[in-house]
């Protein structure tokens, strides 16, 4: 791979300091060493997780998959808004599901905003679909959010166990989505035209790529929802067959900038950051806050935190203080906790990592979002989802 010179995005700043900052805490004592070594043994493999899965869908993405995809959405939505709207939330609800929140952030806003281009609609509500999913659509499978593998690390679930307690919150909180989404941008008078062009069927440039692309992502799905084996393993082993496909086909799109360096800095950082918090009276807060009832009381108090504090931090370190909060034994607590932090990060644009890269991606794309915008309705759907998701959750026991 080559290395490409770039200039330092101020979220590369970010992640150098927070890492920088969690180094000099351990080094003054601040952050005990007990405490430091655990936050790394279990983010491990959540970064050899992260880095490989990306790098997959970096390639799927070159390989053209996602654009052909986006098109036959449509395409197949014939002219329709209304048909339209509702394969656009499926086809991020999926990309979420499957390939991680960051994923749908990254790769997949730019298609979309390509493809409002290319039907000539209006790109605002194409653009809110695909960041308020990315992280409302995140409460499935592990692989769908770095929380949820904290979350089934806790509770030892599978992807299949860990499917069958979150499908209904999952249910509920796209159905509040879409709601939302209809009501504050897709309607009419409110996503433009009143029609869309239907588009010409993508090829992509390299047939070959695309199928083998194609096949790689298919079979991490299948893995990680058929085989005990560990998420890092299924998406290193995908993305190895997709970079072996480059290295014959495109060989020069193999650089060292696919490897997402910014977020396997910033995770590692943002753990030892708030390790040393939680040492220093925030383990203390939380656990106040959240109490120990495991009814829907306590539910709704765990993800109300959650919720709330990644507004104003982010959801991962909310998260993984909160995790040490939520008494042991506590599942329904602690899956409520969970809800909370992935579904309701969205009044502010620091909320999740998956929001951040999607403002950079809208800015790199030319699309002005108005920030009063994104806070008030983003503030509504935060109250609704949360609500239903776990409502659903105490449904379904």
């Amino acid at each position: 791979m080559r290395l490409r010179s770039h200039r330092l995005h101020p979220l590369d700043w970010l992640s150098a300091g927070l890492l920088a900052l969690g180094l000099v805490f351990l080094a003054t004592g601040l952050l005990p060493t007990h405490a430091a070594g655990d936050a790394m043994t279990r983010v491990a493999p959540l970064l050899a997780f992260l880095g490989s899965v990306i790098v997959l869908a970096e390639l799927v993405s070159r390989a053209e998959v996602f654009d052909v995809v986006a098109t036959n959405v449509a395409r197949a939505g014939g002219g329709t808004y209304g048909r339209l709207f509702l394969l656009c939330v499926v086809f991020a609800s999926f990309t979420t599901v499957a390939l991680n929140l960051d994923t749908t952030a990254v790769l997949l806003t730019p298609v979309m905003l390509a493809l409002a281009s290319r039907v000539g609609i209006a790109a605002l509500p194409l653009a809110m679909t695909t960041v308020w999913l990315a992280n409302t659509a995140s409460l499935l499978l592990p692989v769908s959010n770095l929380t949820n593998l904290l979350a089934a690390d806790r509770v030892a679930l599978s992807s299949l166990e860990l499917a069958g307690r979150m499908w209904a919150p999952q249910v509920a909180a796209i159905a509040v989505t879409a709601a939302c989404l209809w009501g504050f941008f897709w309607r009419r008078g409110r996503r433009g035209a009143d029609a869309y062009g239907v588009p010409a069927p993508h090829r992509p440039t390299d047939p070959a790529l695309f199928r083998v692309c194609g096949l790689a992502c298919a079979g991490f799905l299948l893995a990680i929802l058929l085989a005990d084996v560990p998420l890092w393993i299924a998406s290193g082993a995908a993305a190895a067959v997709a970079v072996a496909a480059f290295a014959v086909r495109r060989r020069a799109v193999l650089r060292v900038s696919l490897v997402p360096w910014r977020l396997l800095v910033l995770v590692p950082g943002m753990f030892l950051v708030v390790e040393t918090v939680n040492a220093h009276g925030l383990h203390d807060l939380l656990a106040s806050a959240i109490g120990t009832a495991d009814d829907l009381g306590g539910m709704l108090r765990a993800a109300g935190i959650g919720a709330g504090l990644s507004n104003v931090l982010n959801n991962l370190p909310v998260y993984l203080a909160g995790e040490a909060a939520v008494p042991v034994g506590n599942e329904d607590q602690l899956l409520a906790l969970l809800i909370g932090t992935n579904v309701g990060p969205l009044v502010t644009p620091w909320a999740s990592l998956a929001t951040l890269l999607w403002f950079e991606r809208c800015q790199a794309g030319g699309l002005r979002v108005p920030l009063r915008t994104f806070v008030a309705t983003g503030a509504v759907l935060a109250v609704g989802g949360v609500l239903a998701a776990v409502l659903a959750l105490a449904a379904v026991g």
